[in-house]
């Protein structure tokens, strides 16, 4: 299996595989992003990063990811923002490719952890992620203001 790192003419592709991964989550009303603002923030600024997992050099699988932090860890931990494997490849170990590509970047990079978050209802992907010993942070619960509560709260 190969892999290789996203360039800025794959923008459209990484467009392509988040909004295919939407559509699987039910969420495609929800993708604001176009091509300009995925390599604004991804190639110009720097502030996420793509692997493609390579199936006879075609893309058949991706990976987005960017830097958090851990003050109890005090080092840099990597989130795993999109996770995605075409429908016709899953299966065959595309997914646990790109998390084990992930955690040896992780590691490479002296990361303490490598988290994500999945979907309750997602059953095929949780018992997959468990299966590969990662821990559920059940006692954590998600918050987030975006749009006009970001924008009032920022006021």
């Amino acid at each position: 299996m190969e892999f290789r790192y996203a360039e800025r003419k794959d923008t459209a592709l990484i467009l392509q595989f988040i909004k295919e991964l939407a559509d699987y989550e039910k969420m495609l009303d929800e993708v604001v992003a176009d091509e300009q603002t995925l390599e604004e923030w991804i190639f110009d600024k720097q502030k996420a990063e793509v692997i493609f997992a390579l199936d006879n050099n075609h893309e058949v699988g991706f990976a987005l990811f960017f830097h958090n932090f851990s003050t109890f860890l005090g080092r840099a931990g990597i989130y795993l923002e999109d996770l995605y494997v075409k429908p016709e490849y899953r299966g065959k170990g595309y997914g646990k490719a790109l998390l084990k590509k992930l955690a040896a970047i992780a590691v490479e990079r002296g990361c303490g952890r490598v988290e994500w978050w999945c979907l309750d209802w997602n059953r095929p992907s949780i018992d997959f992620y468990l299966s590969l010993g990662a821990e559920p942070m059940s006692d954590w619960t998600v918050y987030r203001l975006s749009g006009d509560t970001l924008q009032k709260l920022a006021e």
